[in-house]
């Protein structure tokens, strides 16, 4: 699928690496680019949407194949995008 927008320079937290595998991540972040948020609420999805077009925050919610939830989030400038675990918010 085409990407939907610049994911700029992409991190990963150190409970992210250290609790996900590189092809959880790599298969998220394709998700992301495409516009699938994954599991976020309706709302999230919504402003998700409206953020493609008003240069907002971006952010999806996914599950690894080891079940541990995981975040990505591409800042408004779309100049980073991080993987990160919820707790490391």
């Amino acid at each position: 699928m085409p990407a939907k927008f610049s994911l700029g320079r992409t991190f990963i937290t150190p409970g992210a690496l250290e609790k996900l595998s590189q092809v959880d991540v790599a298969e998220a972040l394709a998700r992301h680019l495409a516009g699938d948020w994954g599991e976020v609420c309706p709302e999230d999805a919504r402003a998700n949407e409206r953020a493609l077009v008003e240069d907002a925050r971006l952010l999806s919610v996914y599950h690894g194949s080891n079940g541990t939830k995981f975040w990505i989030i591409t800042e408004a400038d779309r100049s980073a995008t991080t993987v990160l675990l919820p707790e490391e918010y």
